[in-house]
C-alpha cells in the first residue's frame, strides 16, 4: 500500500464511520421511491441535489436520466465507478418503514445499494485532498432492460479517457462484511429466442395426414438442448432453457400454430458471437424432420461480464484492506445477465460481489422480499474508494529521468475484451 492510498483510505474509513446513518437514510429513500429504466427522473434529481450539495458538478446523460460526476482536481489518470439506478416491476412484499411507496415497483436487485455506495464514494472523496487523478462516478439508467443502459453510456463518450471501470453487485448468498471476487467470466451473456411453428392442423385421430405441431414442439424442447451440448465446448457454459410453450386449445385437434420461448446463456464472449447462427441452425434441422414450417426470432441481449485480471488484482488489494483475507471469497459464476459487460468494449472492467446477507432466511434477488443488511453499505464505500485509489496509482504515468523505454509487445490475456460488436434490439431478461 502506498502512502497516498493509506492516507486517503484511512480518511474514507473515518468518513464511513461518521456517516453510516446517512448512508442508510439515503438507501432507504431510494428503496422507497423505485423507478423503472429510463424513467428514473426523481432518482436522478435526488442524486444531482446530493452531489451539488457537496460541491460537485454532475452532468446528466443524454438519455435524460442517469448522470456522471468527476471527483478530483483533474490531471492524472481517470478511473470509473459505475452504479445502476433502476428498479424492477415487482411488488415490494416487505413490511418495513422504507418499503416501496409505488405499487408494482421495487428495488429487488439491490440497485439502491449500488447507487448509495457510489454516491458515498463521491461525497467522501470530494471532502479530501490529494487524489492522484480523477474518479468518474457513473450513475447508469436502465440496467434491467436489454441491451441495457450501459450501451447508452458507452455511446455517449462518458467513458472516454478513462483507464478502467469497476462496479459491485449485491450478493445475498454471502454474509455482509464479505466480498466476492473472480477473474474472467463472472456473469453470462443472455439472449432470447422465440420459435414459431406452423402447419395445416387436423384431427388427432389422423396425425399421419397432417403435421403434428405438438409433437414437433416436443422434439424441439428436448432435441435442441441435447444437440447443443454436442456442438459447443462445455467450457463456454452455453445453455438453452425453454421458459414458455403454447399450442392448441382442444384435446382432439392438432393446432395450426405453436410457439416456444426461451433464453440462451453463455459465459464465453467469443462463443456468444456465434450463438445466434448456431441456434438457428439447430432449430431448423430439428424442425425439418417434422414437416413443420419454422420461424426463429432471435434477440441479442447483453454480453458476459469478463473480469480483467489486472483490474481484479487491484480490487483484491482494496478488498484485503477493507475486510481482511478471511472475508474475501471466490465468487461463483452466475448465468444471470448484467449490462456492465458493455463497458468492456472500451476498457478493462471488474465486477465484485458485495455480501448483503444478515442472517435468517435467504432473501434472493428479483423477489419482492429482497432486503439487505445495511452494514454492507459502508463496506461497499470503503471497497470502491480504495479500488479507485489503487487503480489511479497503478495507472499513473511513470516519471522517467532518462530516455523512454522501448515499447513492449503484450500477448492477449485470458478473457481479453477488445473488439466488441454492437447490439440494437431490446428485450427484458
Amino acid at each position: 500500500m502506498t502512502p497516498v492510498v493509506e492516507k486517503i483510505g484511512a480518511a474514507v474509513d473515518q468518513w464511513v464511520a461518521a456517516n453510516q446513518a446517512a448512508l442508510s437514510a439515503t438507501r432507504r429513500h431510494l428503496h422507497a421511491h423505485p423507478e423503472l429504466g429510463y424513467a428514473e427522473f426523481e432518482t436522478t434529481s435526488f442524486l444531482e441535489e446530493r452531489l451539488r450539495h457537496h460541491g460537485l458538478t454532475p452532468r446528466r446523460l443524454p438519455t435524460g436520466t442517469g448522470l456522471t460526476v468527476d471527483v478530483g482536481a483533474g490531471g492524472g489518470p481517470v478511473v470509473v465507478l459505475r452504479a445502476d439506478i433502476d428498479a424492477l416491476p415487482l411488488n415490494d412484499l416487505k413490511e418495513v418503514p422504507y418499503a416501496s411507496t409505488r405499487e408494482g415497483l421495487a428495488h429487488a436487485c439491490g440497485h439502491d445499494v449500488h447507487t448509495t455506495v457510489v454516491l458515498g464514494v463521491a461525497v467522501a472523496l470530494a471532502s479530501l485532498d490529494g487524489l492522484p487523478g480523477t474518479v468518474r462516478c457513473v450513475f447508469q439508467p436502465a440496467e434491467e432492460t436489454v441491451p441495457g443502459g450501459a450501451t447508452e453510456v458507452v455511446a455517449s463518450g462518458v467513458l472516454d479517457g478513462a483507464s478502467r471501470a469497476f462496479a459491485l453487485h449485491c450478493d445475498p448468498s454471502i454474509p455482509a462484511g464479505t466480498i466476492g471476487l473472480r477473474t474472467g467470466p463472472i456473469t453470462a451473456a443472455c439472449d432470447r429466442m422465440d420459435v414459431t411453428l406452423t402447419g395445416p392442423g387436423g384431427h388427432t385421430a389422423r396425425p399421419q395426414l397432417t403435421v403434428d405441431l405438438v409433437d414437433a414442439l416436443g422434439r424441439l424442447i428436448t432435441d435442441v438442448p441435447g444437440l447443443l451440448s454436442r456442438q459447443v465446448d462445455p467450457r463456454t457454459g452455453m445453455s438453452l432453457v425453454w421458459g414458455a410453450v403454447n399450442a392448441g386449445v382442444a384435446a382432439n385437434a392438432i393446432p395450426q400454430r405453436g410457439q416456444l420461448r426461451g433464453t440462451v446463456r453463455v459465459l464465453d464472449r467469443e462463443a456468444w458471437k456465434g450463438a445466434e447462427e448456431l441456434m438457428r441452425s439447430l432449430v431448423t434441422r430439428v424442425a425439418a424432420a417434422t414437416g413443420a414450417e419454422v420461424d426463429v426470432d432471435y434477440i441479442r441481449g447483453v454480453p458476459p461480464v469478463v473480469n480483467d485480471p489486472r483490474a481484479v488484482a487491484l480490487m483484491r488489494s482494496a478488498a484485503l484492506e477493507t475486510v481482511g483475507s478471511d472475508h474475501v471469497v471466490l465468487s461463483a459464476q452466475s448465468m444471470g445477465g448484467e449490462d456492465f459487460g458493455w463497458f468492456a468494449d472500451v476498457m478493462p472492467i471488474a465486477l465484485a460481489r458485495l455480501g448483503t446477507h444478515g442472517g435468517g432466511a435467504p432473501l434472493d434477488l428479483h423477489r419482492g422480499t429482497f432486503d439487505v443488511d445495511e452494514r454492507a453499505l459502508g463496506v461497499g464505500v470503503r471497497l470502491l474508494a480504495r479500488t479507485a485509489l489503487h487503480a489511479l496509482e497503478a495507472d499513473a504515468e511513470p516519471q522517467h529521468s532518462g530516455p523512454p523505454a522501448p515499447p513492449r509487445t503484450r500477448r492477449p490475456a485470458p478473457g481479453d475484451t477488445s473488439s466488441r460488436p454492437s447490439v440494437e434490439e431490446t428485450h427484458r431478461r
